[in-house]
């Protein structure tokens, strides 16, 4: 099955550019260990949430605000799709990623196929 891992930071934590991260032993253990076992099927690092643009139509009016779509204490700094044998493995590998052992989160959610 296929998983999305939600990859989110809280807000005022560590934001690690791409170049941080590649520099950093907690993120190239896991990231070695996903690529060699061959689940991870795609994703992305996502630029800061002050980056970010928020779209909303109402009626035929397009509103748009700068930052994410709302307040928040975490925002998603990045995402991971993965396939995996069942919920229980994808549980396992997200409870490993240096996000969720920093004091962020990752969300699992199952993939419609």
């Amino acid at each position: 099955m296929k998983y999305v891992f939600f990859i989110c930071t809280p807000v005022g934590g560590e934001d690690l550019s791409p170049a941080e991260i590649a520099g950093d032993p907690r993120f190239t253990s896991y990231i070695e260990e996903v690529r060699e076992r061959g689940v991870v099927k795609g994703g992305a690092r996502l630029r800061p949430v002050t980056d970010a643009t928020t779209v909303r139509v109402r009626g035929d009016e397009v509103l748009l605000s700068d930052g994410p779509f709302a307040e928040s204490k975490e925002y998603v700094a990045g995402i991971d799709i993965v396939e995996v044998a069942d919920l229980d493995e994808a549980i396992s590998l997200a409870s490993r990623h240096p996000a969720a052992l920093g004091g962020g989160t990752v969300e699992v959610r199952p993939v419609w196929e």
